[in-house]
């Protein structure tokens, strides 16, 4: 390390999810010295985003369990005094398990790529492709290629346009970020204001292309690497959700951009269909009847005021929700669509309550931004933790990746933390401590119940329901195959989100873990796709997707810990919980704003940033 950091701070927060980005930039805005290190060579943990190439490192790197980085350490157990006692953090991160890579399509002999041929697998889902433990030093690409190199700049130039607004496009993105932004993909382009909420235009270019069955390469996917930003953690932002309105209020909403999720699809007896949303999407709809358009939107109205008759549900609170469907006189077809396209909720546990208010909530994110209640940030949810560590690098905040942490210092006398101390040696004094789950060691968690969540990557060659255009993000939610299994979330993502190859779809699939994630998620794979090489002359097969890469694995959500489950945790050092399987970011936005209120209870959290004009700067001397 060039140049030693300050040894004095306000607030010293250890990992950049998320919550811990949001935090630093409430932190730094109400003034405060903060300082935000991670281990990781990039930004985001747990929720981060990975070019094609940059996935395959975070997965080798996860396989050699950090072991290079040991050697680098210094001997901090010397430099804790007598008066002292100290809390070590993990040495390696153990959030990830069960990581499993297929590769199905083909490699071409006169485009190869060097040192890639233990990823090329067989086309077997069942037994015959080879799981990613066996990966060695030769299977990736020698250099790593990370869209983690972030410039932290104010912007050279601001309009009173920009101020409050949240900009949805998917073309002349200000802050590159080491992305290509050539992809030549014509999409949807228009700029919806906070206080506009009304009537939006729709500026629409159609492309001429059609969509195309191309035949896509192992080897061109790796040249094409910078193309995917591929998320660790699949989410959307709820066009009316907490982290949308604190986008907009903090204005760092001009840091990124967002495109909407075009469809809400439903997967039933075999066959996906597309979910009518909007009033003119039902009476419009080909899948329903008349009476089933009418039955639809008497019980939507309903869903918007339910709390306002609540004789309707009185006797229902105890059932569950797909239970009190049925007393409804709803068809099969509307009680499916309600259950899992719309509130997207379980069969078995969703009480009736929380599923009258998940439809609710649905409802009233419809008209926003779209004709669907959600929208994705252009780069992948890897994007929205780095505008917040912008925004506090803007306000003062010291950044550090590849900075391990090895204890917290806590006081004897007062059991308070003081400090921390770096593997360099260095010993950093701060008044709070905020600290990520996946940090801590073995023997603070020792108490702790982790649930897992189970999660698949797919790059696929087309669309799971095929329209005119091929430019779609879909979500769709699978419900459960067999008895005791649950539901699967899918969503689809088109190359005009930039995060996938022309011709090319990113498809991310997540549920609640039971067993491993290819375990959990394998049977939806099977019925909505097939492996490339066993596309054969059936006709009914070569109407699927075919699959030409997977990636499986489980993640540690740490959302439902309390804090008494933690062994030993001094007074001022707060934890930072991991991503949720929940589809939206809410969980994530509350917990930052709670524990901000909790460290900092007479500030705002969050404020608008200043206008320049209003900045006054003080004279020298």
């Amino acid at each position: 390390m060039a140049e030693k950091l300050p040894t004095e701070f306000d607030v010293v927060i250890i990992g950049t999810g998320l919550p811990e980005s949001i935090l630093a930039a409430a932190c730094s805005r109400s003034g405060q010295r903060v300082l935000h290190v991670d281990s990781r060579s990039y930004y985001g943990g747990n929720w981060a985003s990975f070019s094609f190439t940059g996935l395959l490192s975070w997965l080798k790197d996860y396989q050699q369990n950090h072991a290079s980085e040991e050697g680098m350490t210094a001997s901090w157990q010397d430099l804790i005094q007598e008066t002292e006692e100290a809390i070590a953090l993990g040495k390696k991160d153990e959030t990830i398990q069960h990581t499993e890579v297929f590769c199905y399509a083909s490699q071409d002999v006169e485009d190869s790529v060097p040192d890639t041929d233990a990823l090329q697998k067989s086309s077997s889902l069942e037994s015959s492709a080879t799981p990613a433990d066996s990966l060695d030093s030769a299977s990736l690409p020698k250099e790593r290629q990370s869209a983690y190199s972030t410039s932290y700049e104010v912007p050279s130039r601001h309009t009173e346009e920009s101020d409050r607004e949240l900009s949805l496009s998917s073309a002349n993105v200000e802050d590159s970020l080491e992305k290509e932004k050539d992809c030549g993909d014509k999409t949807d382009t228009h700029t919806v204001s906070d206080e506009d909420k009304g009537e939006h235009k729709l500026v629409v270019e159609d492309s001429i292309e059609q969509p195309k069955r191309n035949r896509i390469t192992y080897s061109q996917m790796v040249k094409e690497s910078r193309r995917f930003n591929i998320d660790l953690v699949s989410k959307l932002l709820y066009s009316q959700g907490s982290l949308i309105d604190l986008l907009i209020k903090s204005n760092v909403s001009r840091y990124a951009e967002f495109k909407n999720v075009t469809r809400i699809l439903a997967f039933r007896e075999g066959k996906i269909e597309q979910v009518p949303c909007s009033r003119a999407d039902v009476f419009n709809s080909k899948e329903l009847t008349m009476v089933e358009k009418r039955m639809l939107m008497k019980f939507l109205t309903f869903c918007l005021d339910y709390e306002q008759h609540s004789d309707e549900y009185q006797d229902f609170k105890q059932c569950s929700f797909s239970d009190y469907l049925k007393t409804k006189k709803l068809t099969p077809n509307l009680q499916h669509f309600i259950l899992h396209s719309i509130a997207m909720t379980s069969e078995s546990s969703c009480t009736t309550l929380d599923g009258l208010q998940a439809t609710k909530n649905f409802l009233q994110c419809l008209g926003r931004f779209g004709n669907t209640p959600f929208i994705f940030p252009l780069y992948g949810q890897g994007e929205i933790p780095q505008c917040f560590c912008r925004m506090c690098a803007v306000f003062g905040g010291v950044y550090c990746l590849r900075h391990k942490v090895k204890c917290l210092v806590v006081d004897k006398d007062s059991g308070r933390c003081k400090g921390i101390i770096d593997a360099f040696g260095q010993r950093i004094s701060a008044n709070y401590f905020i600290v990520e789950d996946s940090y801590l060691s073995k023997e603070t968690c020792s108490n702790v119940q982790y649930k897992q969540i189970s999660r698949a990557v797919l790059i696929t060659d087309q669309s799971i329901l095929k329209t005119d255009s091929d430019q779609q993000i879909s979500i769709l939610v699978v419900p459960p195959l067999e008895p005791g299994t649950t539901s699967v979330r899918v969503m689809e993502l088109c190359s005009s989100t930039m995060t996938c190859m022309k011709d090319s779809y990113l498809v991310h699939l997540t549920c609640s873990s039971s067993k491993t994630a290819r375990e959990d998620l394998e049977p939806v794979v099977k019925q909505l796709f097939i492996p490339f090489a066993e596309v054969e002359a059936d006709k009914d097969e070569l109407r699927k997707p075919r699959l030409l890469w997977a990636l499986y694995f489980n993640m540690r959500d740490s959302s439902g810990v309390s804090r008494s489950s933690y062994c030993g945790l001094p007074s001022n050092v707060y934890i930072c919980s991991g991503p949720d399987c929940g589809l939206g970011n809410e969980h994530a936005v509350k917990q930052a704003e709670t524990l901000f209120q909790e460290i900092f209870p007479s500030e705002e959290f969050c404020p608008p940033p200043p206008n320049p004009e209003d900045i006054i700067f003080e004279a020298e001397g």
